[in-house]
């Protein structure tokens, strides 16, 4: 059954909340008076129209039907769920869910994406607080799965479930918030490291670049994958929490923060800590803990690696440092690498896409060993390849060291043929590959003869291959 979501608010954050509703298929209805709305609306779908399903391996539902109304009467009174993302002033709210609540249904949802206020806050003269709550989200809504779930004791509780569960299928993660508290929970730490790095700026300790790499190229990606309290537990080493706790406790006296108030870590504190870190953690071992997050920070950091970003960025710029072209003996050494933990399958093994990336990254090899490296590409000229015939001869697993040594079995003018053996440590050949590649003009986008250069180290690998093989 078609569900419709009413978005009161078509701003960066409404944009997004309905981008991420109407590409799982929900009709919308927007009400913004912004008589630019609907260009800034279509600028927040373009984006995510573009990034949300890349995050899937299979296709998401049709898109629903987009309505701009204009008034709130229209916009919401079929709608399922209905998502206030009005400016943050309590007497604008107010008088939007006075004007949301006298024409929707009883049974819709009335989330608010308040950062600051609390549902009690929302709720006051409502005609029906128990449809009110707060449902926070972190931009972009349409990509970040996190929604802070924050009712009061007026709202329904089955409201709240119905929320937790329209969250979750749109692939959201509703996060239920059980106390109502100013600024919830997340942008609390935000808010203490936002003051902290004012203060940081001030006192002229640390530019505004310098904190952001402190935070990128730390911290920030352990807490991406394991948060604060997981992190630390493994910080405490197979003694635990407690351990953690009374080893570094003692420097929440010490003035390292501008933010000094701080709880007494009193034995019942500490405890429980200790118990929350067990029932979150506990069915792990440290050293498994530890793998994963080894594994955990790889894939990211080859992310971001593949976006030549923040720390992607230095491994590329190491790396640059460590790769060394190949000699023209036969055969080429034209890879020397151990298989990441991303290139493994449900099975455990490497996937055979990424067989395909180390023979392309073998080619890639060969062109710069003959020339044709990224100067002779920039002036129009390059090798493309035609067809692949790979052998899949043994199971190569993450963590393995692999090479592949490569030969020129062909060389005739405009066509090149490679031959490729994927060996493990010991010699043995897990895969082979063999590579036809046609020489081409970028320019007319045909293929011709390379040039004379290129053409010539290229016969002379073909004549020392051809010797080796026979």
């Amino acid at each position: 059954m078609k569900q419709t979501a009413a978005i009161i608010g078509g701003g960066v954050i409404g944009g997004g909340w309905l981008a991420r509703f109407l590409l799982n298929g929900w009709d919308i209805n927007v009400f913004d008076p912004d008589p630019e709305a609907e260009r800034k609306i279509g600028d927040v779908l373009k984006n995510a129209r573009h990034a949300l399903p890349m995050l899937y391996e299979t296709a998401l539902p049709e898109e629903g039907q987009l309505t701009f109304c204009t008034t709130i009467q229209q916009a919401v009174t079929t709608a399922d769920w209905i998502q206030e993302s009005v400016p943050e002033r309590l007497d604008i709210k107010h008088k939007v869910f006075a004007e949301i609540q006298t024409h929707c249904r009883p049974d819709a949802v009335i989330g608010s994406s308040t950062s600051g206020l609390k549902p009690s806050e929302l709720q006051q003269n409502a005609q029906r607080p128990e449809q009110i709550m707060v449902t926070h989200p972190f931009n972009p809504v349409y990509l970040l799965p996190l929604i802070e779930v924050v009712p009061s004791d007026q709202t329904g509780a089955q409201h709240v479930e119905k929320a937790k569960e329209t969250l979750t299928s749109v692939g959201l993660y509703p996060l239920h918030v059980r106390k109502e508290i100013d600024a919830h929970i997340a942008d609390r730490f935000l808010e203490a490291v936002w003051r902290e790095g004012l203060w940081l700026i001030k006192d002229g300790i640390a530019t505004t670049e310098e904190i952001d790499n402190a935070i990128r190229y730390g911290f920030g990606l352990r807490w991406a994958q394991m948060g604060l309290f997981e992190t630390y537990r493994i910080a405490g080493g197979e003694a635990g929490m407690a351990h953690f706790i009374a080893q570094f406790g003692p420097c929440l006296a010490w003035p390292w923060t501008k933010l000094m108030d701080v709880p007494e870590l009193t034995d019942e504190l500490t405890q429980k800590i200790a118990d929350q870190s067990d029932a979150q953690s506990g069915h792990k071992s440290i050293r498994e803990l530890e793998r994963l997050r080894d594994n955990n920070l790889i894939a990211m950091m080859r992310a971001l690696k593949q976006q030549g970003s923040a720390a992607g960025s230095l491994i590329t710029d190491h790396e640059s440092t460590l790769r060394h072209a190949p000699g023209t003996s036969a055969p080429m050494r034209t890879v020397e690498r151990t298989v990441p933990i991303d290139w493994t399958d449900y099975n455990g093994h490497m996937n055979e896409s990424r067989y395909g990336q180390v023979f392309s990254d073998a080619a890639d090899a060969f062109m710069i060993a003959v020339g044709a490296d990224a100067d002779y590409i920039a002036a129009g000229h390059s090798f493309f390849t035609a067809e692949t015939t790979v052998k899949y001869l043994s199971e190569t697993h993450a963590g393995q060291k692999i090479t592949v040594d490569s030969r020129v079995v062909l060389a005739d003018g405009k066509k090149v043929k490679l031959s490729h053996q994927m060996l493990d440590a010991s010699g043995q050949i897990l895969a082979s590959c063999e590579q036809f590649m046609l020489h081409v003009s970028l320019t007319t986008r045909k293929s011709c003869p390379p040039l004379a250069g290129v053409e010539a180290k290229i016969n002379a690998l073909a004549a020392a291959h051809k010797e080796d093989i026979t």
